[in-house]
């Protein structure tokens, strides 16, 4: 019984599992696509701070450049919260004060011109983009991981504890018949012995 109950335990929790690796690699998929949309973005709004940057050099030398850039603000940082797929944490990632009004990005306003402040635009939004993209990229680290880890309790289960469990269950079955027909042969044995002594015993009156 104890076995029959290992059995049926280890059955559900194959089932679950298998469900849950099922489920963590259709999120994983959803993720991934996301994430090559994100790069491809990431590499378009990269292009075009190059370019913004390049414009900004022809109108600016690179002294003043460098004056503007150690003069920006930083942003303040990220926030990071969690949501919970399938028992994974998976972060949830926002940039804090990423793209800042024209007047609080830390520059002369008065000093630079309207290239400078699309240099400084372009990155904002570049930044941003590194943000949402490190959000995904994490994500996809997290599910991978726990999708290894899943696949391996679920191969356990199948190659490993469920065969062992059933030839124990298979042996056990054997031994109760074999048990069983020497009982059987015992109790004939005794039966017959009885019927014989009753015979002697009647026969001897």
């Amino acid at each position: 019984m104890n076995i029959k109950n290992r059995i049926k335990l280890a059955k559900k929790g194959h089932k679950l599992l298998k469900q849950k690796r099922d489920a963590l690699i259709l999120e994983f998929f959803k993720i991934l696509e996301k994430a090559k949309d994100l790069r491809g973005e990431l590499n378009g709004l990269m292009a075009s701070a190059y370019i913004s940057m390049s414009k900004a050099q022809a109108h600016h030398s690179t002294f003043e450049l460098e004056n503007v850039s150690l003069s920006v603000k930083k942003s303040t940082g990220v926030n990071v919260e969690t949501r919970n797929i399938m028992g994974v944490n998976i972060p949830i990632i926002e940039g804090t004060e990423v793209s800042k009004p024209l007047t609080e990005r830390g520059y002369s306003i008065l000093g630079t011109s309207a290239k400078i402040d699309e240099v400084a635009e372009s990155f904002e939004k570049a930044l941003d983009m590194v943000v949402k993209l490190a959000e995904t990229e994490n994500a996809l680290k997290r599910l991978i991981r726990e999708i290894e880890k899943t696949k391996r309790r679920v191969n356990a289960l199948e190659y490993v504890m469920l065969p062992r469990l059933d030839r124990q269950k298979k042996m056990i079955m054997l031994r109760l018949d074999e048990m069983e027909r020497d009982s059987f042969v015992m109790l004939k044995t005794i039966k017959r012995k009885l019927s014989k002594k009753g015979q002697e015993e009647r026969e001897g009156e």
